[in-house]
């Protein structure tokens, strides 16, 4: 998967935060509500994050990425979504690579489709972040 690459080249070698792959982040506590996504970017300003004894981030990062596999329902995908904005991500990226689309969704506002042939960018998380889907999604 390709987008830890570039959240790390676009974000963390830019100096707006730093890039995590799969990692596990409390969404709850009491009881404890966990999820698992794909790819993750923290801010400059949530650094150093807040980290549980177990190491799964406490601080709720901004940006969250989540791959859509086979199994995932739609339900399913927008109950994780949902999870993540509840818990203060500011904006959530679906990517689906069998439909070669991302996925842009932040609170109260309508998601954003990005198809193989757009953009994808990171506003309001991060400027600068501009990378054509295909190649986070390759063929």
């Amino acid at each position: 998967m390709l987008f830890p690459s570039y959240l790390f080249i676009y974000g963390q070698q830019r100096g707006y935060g730093g890039a995590r792959g799969e990692v596990g982040i409390i969404l709850r506590r009491y009881p404890d509500h966990l999820r698992g996504p794909d790819a993750a970017f923290l801010t400059t300003a949530q650094l150093p994050p807040l980290v549980s004894p177990e190491g799964y981030l406490v601080t709720i990062p901004e940006l969250v990425v989540e791959v859509r596999s086979k199994n995932d329902t739609q339900p399913d995908v927008d109950e994780k979504v949902n999870d993540y904005l509840t818990a203060g991500a500011v904006l959530v990226w679906v990517a689906d690579p069998d439909a070669r689309t991302v996925t842009a969704y932040q609170a109260n506002q309508t998601p954003v489709v990005f198809t193989a042939t757009d953009t994808l960018i990171a506003l309001p998380v991060f400027p600068g972040f501009a990378v054509l889907v295909s190649d986070l999604l390759p063929a």
